[in-house]
């Protein structure tokens, strides 16, 4: 028995591997070779090809195509009709299937509504992609981009900040140590930092 949930009206192919507690909505493709983790929401109409990773909580919203090459890490937010890519050249009359680049997103960051990815890029740590944005190189950790092309609106933190959140890797806890902290995720950046971080205590 299925440990996920699939609406009648979509399609799972052989060779899947689905998470646990994973939903699937309406109309929804999920193509062989793909990983989908645990408790992910796969919004309407979206298409997941192969060979596409997907990681535990990631919330992928309606009319989304995830094309081979993407690779998304934990809580990843991939907002409606946004718009990957996998090829940087396109053409009709030529097959490219070799020349996939690969796009990672790392964990946590957030695609807004109808932005393109372009392929080959990395999309870092608790980003965001303002809606209708076109992102043409890498996103660093903890910044908010917006435009066409996506340039930098703001940095969360300093870069500095950026690396020693990612070295208090607070996702890592346990749940309960999380739920028994939920207070300090209300501080600014570097009272949280200088409260965990090693290399301040």
């Amino acid at each position: 028995m299925d440990n996920f949930f699939k609406h009648e009206s979509s399609y799972v192919d052989e060779g899947c591997v689905i998470g646990k507690g994973t939903k699937i909505w309406h109309f929804s493709h999920i193509m062989s070779g793909c990983q989908i983790g645990e408790d992910c929401n796969i919004g309407q109409n979206v298409v997941v090809s192969p060979g596409v990773v997907l990681g535990r909580n990631c919330k992928i919203q309606n009319n989304v195509s995830i094309y081979t090459g993407v690779r998304c890490g934990d809580d990843v937010f991939l907002g409606p009709s946004m718009v990957f890519t996998n090829v940087i050249n396109p053409r009709s009359a030529v097959s490219r299937k070799d020349e996939y680049k690969d796009t990672f997103i790392r964990r946590g960051a957030s695609v807004g509504a109808n932005a393109t990815i372009v392929c080959g890029h990395t999309l870092g740590e608790y980003c965001l992609i303002g809606a209708g944005s076109v992102v043409t190189k890498d996103i660093p950790p903890y910044t908010v981009v917006g435009g066409v092309p996506a340039k930098l609106i703001k940095e969360k933190c300093s870069r500095e900040e950026a690396k020693q959140m990612q070295e208090i890797a607070w996702w890592s806890w346990d749940t309960e140590l999380i739920e028994s902290r939920v207070d300090d995720f209300k501080l600014p950046f570097s009272e949280f930092i200088r409260k965990y971080s090693r290399n301040c205590q």
